[in-house]
C-alpha cells in the first residue's frame, strides 16, 4: 500500500479518477460480500442503478424575500416582508407624534398611545379586543414616539383578516368614551409621577436634551403630556388632531410573515373608503415644519440622595448629558455617525453584561476604566427625518461634576482625531452584528419595514446597509465629527448642580483644541 493509501491494484482498477479521464462505473474484480457475491464499485458521479434521478432543492429567488410595497387609491401604502413561521406581525404606522403638536395642546400623542386598543365601533371594550386576539394567539401594542405612532399585532398568520379588521377599527373608529379618557388621565398622572421618582433618569434626560437642542420646535416638543394639560384634553381636542394627521396618505400598513397579495386584499377590504369616526372634513393644516437646531442648556436642581433606598442604595449622583447635532437618517452621513456611536459605546459601571457592555469602546477605555469615580458614560444617537442628535450621558458624585464635564468634552474633541484601523473595524463589525441580530426578531423587522416605508416609500435591505457600513473610512468619521463640532452644544443637567460649569465654559471647551474647560481662579476656596 502506498503512502497515499491506495494499492497498486486499486490504482489500476480506478484508473482515470481525478486524472482527467472519465470514471468507470461497473463491478470491481476481486471484491465480494461475505456471502461470496461481488458488489458494485460505483463512482459518486455516476447515477445509481435502479434509483430515480434526484431532484435537488434550490434557494428561492431573492425577490421573494424583498420588501414589497403597494400604494392604494387613497394613498395608503401597504408593505410586506416574507418570513418563515406560523406567526405574523402586522400593524399600522402613522406619521404623527409629539413633534406635530405645535398648534395643539402638548400631550395628545401620549393620550392616543394610552387610549389605543380600547372600545371601538365593532368592539365594546378592551377585553373584547383581547379575547378576539386570543383566539389567534395574538397580542397587541401601541407605541408613540416623536414622529410616529404605531399600532401593532402579533398573531397566527391564518387570522390575518381578523387582525387587519381590528387594526382598521382601532385606528379609524375609536369610541374615546369619557370613562376611557378619565382612566387615561389617571394613568398619565401616575406615569409622570413615576418618571420623576425612578432611579434611572435616562428618559427624563432624553426629554431635557431634546428640549435644549430644539427649543420649542418639532422634536424638541415634550413627548410626555404635561400635568396641566391632562384635564384640558378631551374627545373634541383628540378628534380635531386625528382629522388632520390620521389620513391614508400619512399611513403605512406593514406586515411580516404574510403573503403580500393577501395583505393588500385585506387592506382594500377594511381600509379603503372607510369613513373615520371624526368625519371626512379636513382639520387644521398639517405641520410641515423642519427641525431648527438651537442648542442651549436645561438644568433641573433635584435632590437625588434618596432615589434608591434599600439594602444597597445607589449613591447620590449628578447626571449630565451633552449633545451636538448630527444628521437625518435620510442623509449619507447617517452610517458614519452610527459607526461613530458604536465606536464610542459606553455603559454604566455596574450595568448588566459587564462594565460598559463594550470593553473596547472609547468611553470604557478612556473614561470608565481610568476614572473609577464615574458611574456611567453612555453614547446615544437619536436620528429623525430632518435632523439628529449625538449625545453622551455621564453620572458622578456632585463634587466631581466639573471634572466629569471636562472628561466628556475632551472625548468629543478626540473624536475628530486619529481613528485606529482596529477600533474602526471592531465598531463596524459590532454594528453589523447588532443589526443582523436585531433583525432576527419578527417585531423588529416589522418596525424597520414600517418606518422606512413611511419615510421613503422603499426599504433598504440588511445586506445593503452592511455594505454601506463596510465602506466607512477613518476620513468619513473625521469629516462628520469636524462638521458636528462647529455647532453649539445642547446640555441637560439633573441633580445637585453646585459645581456645574457655565454653558459658555462648556461651549468654549468644545471649541478648544484639547477640550479643557477654562481655568477658574479663586481667592477663597
Amino acid at each position: 500500500v502506498t503512502a497515499a493509501g491506495l494499492g497498486a491494484d486499486e490504482l489500476a482498477e480506478g484508473e482515470g479518477v481525478g486524472l482527467g479521464r472519465a470514471p468507470r462505473c461497473g463491478l470491481a474484480a476481486g471484491r465480494s460480500y461475505s456471502g461470496g457475491s461481488a458488489y458494485p464499485s460505483v463512482s459518486l458521479t455516476c447515477p445509481l442503478p435502479g434509483v430515480p434521478k434526484a431532484v435537488f432543492a434550490a434557494a428561492e429567488s431573492r425577490e421573494r424575500f424583498e420588501t414589497r410595497v403597494t400604494v392604494l387609491e387613497n394613498g395608503l401604502r401597504v408593505a410586506s416582508q416574507n418570513k418563515f413561521g406560523q406567526f405574523c406581525t402586522v400593524g399600522i404606522l402613522v406619521n404623527s407624534g409629539s413633534r406635530h403638536e405645535a398648534k395643539y395642546l402638548s400631550g395628545i400623542s401620549h393620550f392616543l398611545e394610552k387610549l389605543a386598543f380600547s372600545s371601538t365601533a365593532q368592539f365594546g371594550s378592551k377585553d373584547e379586543i383581547l379575547l378576539t386576539l386570543e383566539k389567534h394567539g395574538g397580542i397587541c401594542d401601541c407605541q408613540a414616539s416623536r414622529d410616529t405612532i404605531m399600532y401593532a399585532v402579533s398573531a397566527d398568520a391564518r387570522g390575518l383578516d381578523t387582525v387587519v379588521n381590528l387594526l382598521a377599527d382601532v385606528t379609524l373608529q375609536p369610541r374615546l368614551s369619557d370613562e376611557e379618557i378619565e382612566m387615561t388621565r389617571m394613568a398619565i398622572r401616575f406615569e409622570l409621577e413615576d418618571l420623576n421618582m425612578r432611579p434611572d433618569p435616562e428618559p427624563l434626560l432624553t426629554e431635557m436634551i431634546h428640549a435644549a437642542a430644539f427649543r420649542d420646535n418639532t422634536v424638541g416638543l415634550n413627548r410626555f403630556c404635561p400635568v396641566e394639560n391632562t384635564d384640558k384634553i378631551n374627545r373634541d381636542v383628540l378628534h380635531s388632531y386625528l382629522s388632520s394627521y390620521y389620513t391614508p396618505d400619512r399611513m403605512v400598513l406593514a406586515g411580516v410573515g404574510i403573503e403580500h397579495e393577501h395583505l393588500v386584499e385585506c387592506a382594500r377590504k377594511y381600509l379603503l373608503g372607510v369613513q373615520p369616526v371624526w368625519g371626512s372634513g379636513q382639520g387644521r393644516a398639517v405641520d410641515r415644519s423642519v427641525a431648527q437646531y438651537t442648542g442651549g442648556i436645561i438644568k433641573v436642581e433635584k435632590d437625588m440622595s434618596d432615589v434608591s433606598l434599600g439594602p444597597t442604595p445607589i449613591p447620590e449622583l449628578t447626571h449630565i448629558m451633552i449633545g451636538l447635532e448630527s444628521c437625518s437618517f435620510l442623509e449619507d452621513d447617517f452610517i458614519p455617525f452610527a459607526v461613530l456611536n458604536m465606536m464610542m459605546g459606553g455603559g454604566g459601571s455596574f450595568s448588566a453584561g459587564g462594565p460598559g457592555k463594550g470593553m473596547f469602546t472609547r468611553l470604557y477605555l478612556n473614561v470608565l476604566n481610568r476614572h473609577h469615580w464615574m458611574y456611567n458614560a453612555t453614547s446615544y444617537h437619536h436620528s429623525y427625518e430632518d435632523t439628529g442628535l449625538l449625545c453622551i450621558h455621564a453620572s458622578a458624585d456632585p463634587k466631581q461634576v466639573r471634572e466629569m464635564v471636562e472628561i466628556i468634552t475632551r472625548e468629543f474633541i478626540l473624536m475628530a482625531g486619529a481613528v485606529g484601523e482596529v477600533e474602526l473595524e471592531r465598531a463596524k463589525t459590532q454594528l453589523k452584528s447588532m443589526l443582523m441580530m436585531n433583525l432576527e426578531s419578527r417585531p423588529v423587522i416589522f418596525e424597520d419595514v414600517g418606518r422606512q416605508v413611511l419615510a421613503t416609500s422603499t426599504r433598504k435591505l440588511p445586506h445593503e446597509l452592511c455594505a454601506l457600513i463596510s465602506q466607512v473610512k477613518p476620513t468619513d468619521i473625521k469629516r462628520v465629527v469636524t462638521k458636528m463640532l462647529h455647532k453649539k452644544p445642547a446640555v441637560a443637567a439633573l441633580g445637585d448642580l453646585t459645581d456645574l460649569p457655565t454653558y459658555e465654559h462648556i461651549q468654549a471647551a468644545l471649541s478648544s483644541k484639547d477640550g479643557r474647560l477654562p481655568r477658574l481662579y479663586r481667592l477663597f476656596r
